[in-house]
């Protein structure tokens, strides 16, 4: 704990957060327990008596009522509940590369990348595990073996996982320094005429836990979680009142391709949490990491691997072109 000039005790806060509008006039404990993963009341109302919960930067009391705009601090959280993945050799693995390093999957729509329960299986993790056991000692945590990078469940294509503990922790060093370079094609609304490039600093959203918000570069946000992104687009063909683009995402924030299309005003088709517009026979929304490449981490070869756009996708496109 640091001390300010004034001698007051200054939280390294672990989470901070604006209380939104829906959430005015309600009591802090049960706000937290809304906005916290694993929070009770009970825990929310013992941080506070023992001084880690601050807002608009005054220690906050156990009963307190929050208004629209306050700023919360925690200086701790309660630990994710952890758990593995368990393997799952019924759901099929469409293999794209494999070497004794790492393996690149195509993932289909409606699959997850890893489970989000103790007894889930049918995700990417899952099949990974049956196939690859030696998977489950490595990666960012026991539900996600040896996955290096995450897909949203109804997003397609690419998904890298490696085989060893030093495969993973090269790649893992080579995404944090941005030299895996990660392509997409997204059906977007309205005409993308000329090539883009969308730098908005990414945050969560203060009342929806299901989505983000992006700023523009130079407002002022107030939260210090919101992460720099930076978004370059390109038209692939015209379909239609829609665009078939690629897009390339330089960082790796959660949702980024999909809340920087909307912040633009292209939103993604089938993406309604993020405004885009509903088609016929398209039940998710319409993104798929066509390509991943990077410099191997063992051999120092160029690696390069495609997935084709799903059938599904491709029919969409097409009945598009033709109306």
């Amino acid at each position: 704990m640091r001390r300010n000039a004034s001698g007051v005790s200054a939280l390294s806060a672990a989470l901070i957060f604006e209380v939104a509008p829906t959430e005015s006039g309600r009591r802090l404990d049960v706000v937290l327990v809304a906005r916290v993963e694993g929070m009770s009341r009970a825990r929310a109302r013992r941080l506070a008596a023992e001084g880690k919960i601050r807002v608009n930067g005054h220690l906050a009391r156990k009963g307190k009522t929050v208004s629209a705009g306050d700023s919360v601090s925690l200086a701790e959280v309660p630990p994710p509940t952890s758990f593995a993945a368990l393997p799952d050799p019924e759901l099929a693995l469409d293999v794209l590369h494999e070497d004794p390093h790492f393996v690149v999957i195509s993932k289909a729509a409606g699959v997850p990348s890893h489970p989000l329960r103790a007894d889930e299986v049918g995700t990417a993790a899952s099949a990974l595990l049956a196939r690859y056991p030696e998977m489950g000692w490595i990666g960012y945590s026991p539900r996600e073996p040896g996955i290096v990078h995450r897909l949203d469940t109804n997003t397609t294509g690419v998904l890298l996982a490696a085989r060893d503990a030093e495969t993973f922790e090269a790649l893992r060093d080579t995404l944090r320094r941005g030299h895996i370079d990660k392509r997409y094609l997204a059906l977007c609304q309205g005409e993308v005429a000329a090539p883009a490039v969308i730098e908005a600093p990414i945050d969560a959203h203060p009342s929806d836990r299901r989505r983000v918000r992006a700023h523009a570069k130079d407002h002022a946000y107030p939260l210090a979680s919101a992460r720099h992104a930076r978004t370059e687009i390109e038209s692939v063909e015209a379909a239609g009142p829609m665009s078939l683009v690629r897009v390339r995402a330089r960082t790796g924030a959660r949702h980024q391709v999909r809340v920087h299309l909307a912040f633009s005003g292209h939103p993604l088709a089938g993406d309604p949490l993020y405004g885009g517009p509903m088609l016929p026979g398209l039940g998710h929304h319409f993104l798929h990491a066509e390509s991943i490449a990077f410099v191997h981490p063992v051999s120092g070869e160029d690696v390069k691997v495609v997935a084709p756009l799903p059938p599904s996708l491709q029919k969409i496109v097409d009945r598009l072109k033709r109306s």
